[in-house]
């Protein structure tokens, strides 16, 4: 099973305004690559946040997803259980837009 690690979050972050670099900059909640599309809307439901930063086995930061990207990817015709993070990220990206 894989650790979730959680960062306690400064009083004075703004989790809706800034950009992709200032959000995987914050302190805040983090996945790892290689856990499924499903295990991370549960994190990010208990987390009450509607995106995460990845980080790779190297602890790494090397994306960001949110919400609605995620649901979109469970929505999808190609959709399995077996869905990684690492899988939608592709070549260590942000699967969101700046």
């Amino acid at each position: 099973m894989t650790l979730i690690q959680m960062q306690p979050r400064s009083a004075d972050a703004d989790p809706v305004h800034g950009t992709e670099a200032e959000a995987m900059d914050a302190a805040g909640p983090q996945v790892c690559d290689d856990m499924s599309v499903e295990v991370v809307l549960a994190v990010m439901a208990a987390a009450r946040t509607g995106r995460l930063v990845v980080c790779d086995q190297d602890d790494q930061r090397i994306g960001l997803v949110t919400r609605t990207d995620l649901t979109a990817v469970r929505d999808s015709g190609a959709y399995t259980d077996r869905v990684r993070l690492r899988d939608i990220l592709g070549d260590h990206g942000s699967s969101t837009s700046p």
